[in-house]
């Protein structure tokens, strides 16, 4: 299972600001993308979320270089703590590679690689999209964002030498060349930016080596605790998806995590729960939907929640519930 990434508010802000500059209030566009306002109150996104919105921006703006006016709004506060460490930097190659270091502090649903070449270099953008398929309006985003940031850490203009993406044509070439201001292919293998390694390789005005060693302190900081935080919604997620006659074991969930054992407990521990406690609260779920909205026999239940007993799952039943599942059952028909 590939559990969903995660975007930062900062560039949710920057999707509704562009929105809202070209008349679609915030209001209209949430309710446009089906995500309640309140949703505006949390740290981070879903990945799915934030598709759903350029979605809804695509079709509420009828603007086929939305994605690309977006991408050009983007500047320090749309990167948070990123777009300090990036200015710091003491060259635009430099600044990439911490941009990839860092990119999960913006959104994990991205990845940039640097393949080098002996003039130029591609900084390839890989989409990490969720159960819904990105919008070609996010992925434009991303790569006139780099564009915009760049100009604005060199301090001069930067020009890609090609762009390329591997969709469609959205709009007018001229759109994409005010940009970009160089060729673009569409309908490729990759989406990425061909920039020369003169560029990439020159100093930056604003390098600054020890403040680089301070904000790449504070990122590895926040990135840390963003790792802590996420670990208890991934690994229900994941018990979610492997639940079954067979139990999933802490080892293998860890391995599906990239972590050690020990480190997925400490995690866990930090967030005041564990293993043991999250799989309960699973089966609990999967169990009370299986026996509330389904006609299957409670033994085919038990079974398929991990249960070597049927008497084993009418205990945690009503451990959960206070009932057995046969009563809750009829109490849960004759409410609805």
């Amino acid at each position: 299972m590939t559990l969903q990434a995660t975007v930062s508010m900062s560039w949710v802000n920057t999707v509704i600001a562009a929105a809202e500059r070209l008349g679609v209030e915030s209001p209209q566009l949430l309710a446009a993308a089906g995500i309640a306002a309140d949703e505006l109150a949390r740290e981070r996104w879903p990945i799915d979320h934030i598709t759903r919105l350029w979605r809804a921006a695509e079709r509420c703006t009828g603007d086929s270089g939305f994605g690309l006016k977006a991408g050009t709004l983007v500047g320090p506060a749309s990167l948070n703590v990123v777009s300090f460490l990036l200015q710091s930097s003491a060259t635009l190659r430099e600044a990439l590679a911490q941009l990839q270091k860092y990119q999960r502090l913006i959104s994990d649903g991205v990845r940039f690689q640097i393949l080098a070449g002996e003039n130029a270099s591609w900084l390839v953008y890989h989409p990490r999209q969720g159960e819904l398929a990105f919008s070609p309006h996010q992925i434009e985003a991303v790569l006139a964002a780099v564009v915009s940031f760049a100009r604005w850490v060199a301090g001069t203009p930067v020009q890609p030498h090609k762009v390329q993406c591997s969709h469609a044509q959205l709009g007018p070439l001229r759109g994409y060349r005010q940009i970009f201001g160089c060729p673009i292919e569409f309908e490729q293998a990759f989406n990425g930016l061909l920039l020369d390694n003169t560029l990439l390789d020159q100093p930056l005005p604003q390098a600054d080596a020890q403040l680089t060693q301070l904000h790449e302190l504070h990122a590895t900081t926040q990135l840390a605790a963003l790792c802590d935080s996420a670990t208890a919604p991934y690994l229900r997620a994941w018990l979610k998806a492997h639940l079954g006659p067979n139990l999933p074991a802490r080892a293998q969930a860890a391995r599906a995590l990239n972590l050690s054992e020990r480190t997925l407990a400490r995690r866990l521990h930090a967030q005041g729960c564990h293993y043991d406690g999250l799989l309960d609260e699973v089966r609990r779920d999967a169990a009370l939907h299986a026996v509330a909205h389904t006609a299957r026999p409670l033994a085919e239940i038990a079974h398929s929640l991990g249960f070597a007993e049927v008497s084993t799952f009418y205990r945690a039943f009503r451990r959960w519930t206070g009932l057995p599942p046969a009563r809750w059952r009829k109490q849960q028909a004759a409410v609805e």
